[in-house]
């Protein structure tokens, strides 16, 4: 399984093996503010502990969480007034996120 940030739709998808269209597992409500939107999310993570995806919402400057179970149709914000570029997940799930505006890197 593959799951893409969607810049331009405002949407995660998801690809399994063997599927012949993707499948809209985050946004996909276009463009904006609300928790069911995102606003050019440019990275995304799984975090399997939590069965959930983390997300760049970098128009939104926010880092949001969607559950990845079914029936969830929004998403819930993690960290706000951020401008978020990239994220990685240590083995002790410490989130690193860069901020292309401060030019920094936090750990939370």
């Amino acid at each position: 399984m593959i799951v893409i940030a969607d810049y331009s739709n405002n949407r995660i998808i998801q690809w399994k093996i063997g599927d012949t269209n993707g499948k809209v597992v985050a946004g996909g409500n276009g463009a904006g503010k609300r928790l069911d939107q995102l606003n050019g999310p440019i990275d995304v993570l799984i975090d399997k502990e939590t069965d959930s995806l983390i997300i760049c919402d970098w128009q939104n400057r926010r880092v949001v969480r969607w559950s990845r179970r079914s029936g969830t149709t929004q998403g819930e914000i993690l960290i706000d007034n951020v401008d978020p570029c990239r994220l990685a997940m240590d083995d002790q799930r410490y989130l690193y996120i860069s901020d292309t505006q401060k030019h920094e890197a936090r750990r939370y």
